[in-house]
Protein backbone atom coordinates (compact mmCIF):
# COMPACT_ATOMS: atom_id res chain seq x y z
CA UNK A 1 0.00 0.00 0.00
CA UNK A 2 1.62 3.42 -0.50
CA UNK A 3 2.34 5.72 2.08
CA UNK A 4 0.20 8.49 1.84
CA UNK A 5 -2.75 6.21 1.79
CA UNK A 6 -1.55 3.86 4.40
CA UNK A 7 -0.88 6.85 6.93
CA UNK A 8 -4.05 8.39 6.20
CA UNK A 9 -6.11 5.26 7.34
CA UNK A 10 -3.51 5.00 10.68
CA UNK A 11 -4.32 8.02 11.27
CA UNK A 12 -7.99 8.28 11.06
CA UNK A 13 -8.23 4.84 12.85
CA UNK A 14 -5.72 6.30 15.80
CA UNK A 15 -8.02 9.71 15.87
CA UNK A 16 -11.50 7.08 16.00
CA UNK A 17 -9.76 5.17 18.77
CA UNK A 18 -9.15 8.36 20.81
CA UNK A 19 -12.89 9.75 20.50
CA UNK A 20 -13.56 6.71 22.73
CA UNK A 21 -11.89 8.21 25.56
CA UNK A 22 -12.09 11.29 24.17
CA UNK A 23 -15.22 12.22 22.34
CA UNK A 24 -16.83 15.34 23.46
CA UNK A 25 -13.77 17.09 23.43
CA UNK A 26 -12.71 16.61 19.79
CA UNK A 27 -16.09 17.11 18.34
CA UNK A 28 -16.74 20.14 20.24
CA UNK A 29 -13.11 21.29 18.83
CA UNK A 30 -12.18 20.08 15.94
CA UNK A 31 -15.74 19.17 13.77
CA UNK A 32 -16.76 21.56 11.76
CA UNK A 33 -19.47 23.79 13.37
CA UNK A 34 -21.17 26.65 11.42
CA UNK A 35 -19.68 30.02 11.49
CA UNK A 36 -20.72 32.29 14.93
CA UNK A 37 -20.25 30.99 18.59
CA UNK A 38 -22.95 28.62 19.87
CA UNK A 39 -23.63 26.89 23.32
CA UNK A 40 -24.03 22.98 23.65
CA UNK A 41 -25.30 22.01 26.86
CA UNK A 42 -24.52 18.53 25.89
CA UNK A 43 -21.14 19.51 25.46
CA UNK A 44 -21.26 22.03 28.59
CA UNK A 45 -18.83 24.34 26.04
CA UNK A 46 -19.42 27.22 23.20
CA UNK A 47 -18.95 26.10 19.67
CA UNK A 48 -18.45 27.71 16.82
CA UNK A 49 -16.08 27.75 13.51
CA UNK A 50 -12.62 27.75 13.46
CA UNK A 51 -9.82 27.53 10.45
CA UNK A 52 -8.25 24.31 11.55
CA UNK A 53 -11.53 22.41 11.47
CA UNK A 54 -11.82 22.98 7.48
CA UNK A 55 -9.12 19.79 7.70
CA UNK A 56 -9.71 18.53 11.13
CA UNK A 57 -13.51 17.48 10.95
CA UNK A 58 -12.50 15.09 8.29
CA UNK A 59 -10.70 12.78 11.32
CA UNK A 60 -13.38 12.17 12.66
CA UNK A 61 -16.50 10.08 12.44
CA UNK A 62 -19.47 8.97 14.38
CA UNK A 63 -19.91 5.55 14.48
CA UNK A 64 -17.86 2.50 13.22
CA UNK A 65 -19.44 1.91 10.46
CA UNK A 66 -18.96 5.33 8.95
CA UNK A 67 -15.62 4.78 9.51
CA UNK A 68 -15.09 1.47 8.14
CA UNK A 69 -16.93 2.55 5.21
CA UNK A 70 -14.71 5.10 3.94
CA UNK A 71 -11.42 3.55 5.09
CA UNK A 72 -12.67 0.28 3.09
CA UNK A 73 -13.29 2.89 0.09
CA UNK A 74 -9.62 4.61 0.57
CA UNK A 75 -8.08 0.92 0.75
CA UNK A 76 -10.24 0.50 -2.51
CA UNK A 77 -9.53 3.12 -4.71
CA UNK A 78 -6.70 4.97 -2.92
CA UNK A 79 -3.40 3.18 -3.95
CA UNK A 80 -4.12 2.82 -7.65
CA UNK A 81 -5.16 6.85 -7.38
CA UNK A 82 -1.61 7.83 -5.46
CA UNK A 83 0.70 5.68 -7.79
CA UNK A 84 -0.77 7.50 -10.97
CA UNK A 85 -0.31 10.74 -9.13
CA UNK A 86 2.50 10.34 -6.80
CA UNK A 87 2.18 10.87 -3.26
CA UNK A 88 2.77 14.44 -2.91
CA UNK A 89 -0.03 15.02 -5.48
CA UNK A 90 -2.29 12.79 -4.03
CA UNK A 91 -2.09 14.85 -0.73
CA UNK A 92 -2.73 17.63 -2.12
CA UNK A 93 -5.95 16.47 -4.23
CA UNK A 94 -7.18 14.48 -1.08
CA UNK A 95 -6.81 17.67 1.15
CA UNK A 96 -8.20 19.64 -1.62
CA UNK A 97 -11.47 17.39 -2.01
CA UNK A 98 -11.19 18.07 2.27
CA UNK A 99 -11.02 21.64 2.28
CA UNK A 100 -13.53 22.30 -0.26
CA UNK A 101 -16.51 19.83 1.12
CA UNK A 102 -16.02 21.92 4.11
CA UNK A 103 -16.25 25.00 2.27
CA UNK A 104 -19.33 24.27 0.79
CA UNK A 105 -21.11 22.72 3.97
CA UNK A 106 -20.49 25.89 5.72
CA UNK A 107 -21.58 28.30 2.55
CA UNK A 108 -24.64 26.41 1.39
CA UNK A 109 -25.94 24.02 4.33
CA UNK A 110 -24.44 24.14 7.59
CA UNK A 111 -27.03 26.92 9.67
CA UNK A 112 -28.30 27.31 13.02
CA UNK A 113 -32.09 25.49 12.86
CA UNK A 114 -34.69 25.74 14.97
CA UNK A 115 -33.45 22.58 16.79
CA UNK A 116 -30.01 23.64 17.22
CA UNK A 117 -26.69 23.52 15.26
CA UNK A 118 -24.90 20.45 14.16
CA UNK A 119 -21.13 19.42 13.48
CA UNK A 120 -19.95 18.14 10.17
CA UNK A 121 -17.65 15.06 10.55
CA UNK A 122 -16.23 12.18 8.20
CA UNK A 123 -13.18 11.52 5.73
CA UNK A 124 -16.44 11.63 2.99
CA UNK A 125 -15.38 14.43 1.41
CA UNK A 126 -11.97 13.55 0.93
CA UNK A 127 -13.29 9.81 -0.12
CA UNK A 128 -15.44 11.62 -3.10
CA UNK A 129 -12.65 13.52 -4.18
CA UNK A 130 -10.53 10.12 -4.62
CA UNK A 131 -13.46 8.26 -6.58
CA UNK A 132 -13.47 11.06 -9.08
CA UNK A 133 -9.93 11.04 -9.26
CA UNK A 134 -10.27 7.32 -10.08
CA UNK A 135 -13.14 7.74 -12.20
CA UNK A 136 -10.82 10.13 -14.25
CA UNK A 137 -8.17 8.54 -14.26
CA UNK A 138 -9.45 4.73 -15.05
CA UNK A 139 -12.85 5.24 -16.60
CA UNK A 140 -12.76 2.32 -17.89
CA UNK A 141 -11.64 0.06 -15.53
CA UNK A 142 -14.43 -2.57 -14.43
CA UNK A 143 -15.58 -1.89 -10.75
CA UNK A 144 -18.08 -4.06 -8.92
CA UNK A 145 -20.69 -2.80 -6.67
CA UNK A 146 -20.75 -4.25 -3.16
CA UNK A 147 -24.86 -4.09 -3.26
CA UNK A 148 -26.04 -5.37 -5.42
CA UNK A 149 -22.86 -6.83 -7.20
CA UNK A 150 -23.17 -5.46 -10.51
CA UNK A 151 -20.15 -4.84 -12.98
CA UNK A 152 -20.10 -0.84 -13.69
CA UNK A 153 -17.09 0.73 -16.05
CA UNK A 154 -15.39 3.68 -13.90
CA UNK A 155 -16.81 6.51 -15.30
CA UNK A 156 -20.36 5.49 -14.78
CA UNK A 157 -19.82 4.69 -11.23
CA UNK A 158 -18.61 8.12 -10.34
CA UNK A 159 -21.36 9.81 -12.60
CA UNK A 160 -24.21 7.88 -10.73
CA UNK A 161 -22.72 8.45 -7.23
CA UNK A 162 -22.37 12.36 -8.38
CA UNK A 163 -26.05 12.67 -9.27
CA UNK A 164 -27.17 10.61 -6.75
CA UNK A 165 -25.70 12.96 -4.39
CA UNK A 166 -27.25 15.85 -5.97
CA UNK A 167 -30.56 14.37 -6.09
CA UNK A 168 -30.42 13.75 -2.00
CA UNK A 169 -29.05 17.10 -1.27
CA UNK A 170 -31.83 19.12 -2.97
CA UNK A 171 -34.43 17.05 -2.20
CA UNK A 172 -32.91 16.61 1.45
CA UNK A 173 -33.45 12.98 1.72
CA UNK A 174 -31.04 10.53 4.02
CA UNK A 175 -31.30 13.52 6.95
CA UNK A 176 -27.75 14.18 8.75
CA UNK A 177 -25.94 12.91 5.49
CA UNK A 178 -23.40 15.75 4.47
CA UNK A 179 -24.35 15.28 0.61
CA UNK A 180 -23.15 18.62 -1.19
CA UNK A 181 -19.91 18.22 1.16
CA UNK A 182 -19.71 15.04 -1.06
CA UNK A 183 -19.91 16.72 -4.27
CA UNK A 184 -17.52 19.57 -2.73
CA UNK A 185 -14.91 17.05 -2.04
CA UNK A 186 -15.93 15.86 -5.97
CA UNK A 187 -15.29 19.51 -7.13
CA UNK A 188 -11.70 20.47 -5.40
CA UNK A 189 -10.28 17.02 -6.68
CA UNK A 190 -11.88 17.84 -10.34
CA UNK A 191 -9.74 21.11 -10.12
CA UNK A 192 -6.64 19.66 -8.58
CA UNK A 193 -6.41 16.75 -11.00
CA UNK A 194 -7.23 18.75 -13.90
CA UNK A 195 -3.91 21.19 -12.55
CA UNK A 196 -2.04 18.07 -12.15
CA UNK A 197 -3.13 17.00 -15.60
CA UNK A 198 -1.81 20.50 -17.12
CA UNK A 199 1.71 20.24 -15.43
CA UNK A 200 2.19 16.83 -16.28
CA UNK A 201 1.58 17.49 -19.95
CA UNK A 202 3.68 20.40 -19.85
CA UNK A 203 6.98 18.60 -17.71
CA UNK A 204 6.08 15.52 -20.64
CA UNK A 205 6.27 18.21 -23.52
Amino acid sequence: MPSATRALIIVNVAVFALQALYDDVLIAKFALWPIGHFRIEELHTTVGFEPWQLVTYAFLHGSFMHIALNMLALLIFGPEVERTLGTRHFLVLYFAAVVSAALVQLTAVTRAGENGIYPTIGASGGIFGVLLAFGMLFPNRIVVLLFPPIPLPAWLLVTMYGLLELANGVLGTEAGVAHFAHLGGMLGAYLELRLWRRHHRLERW
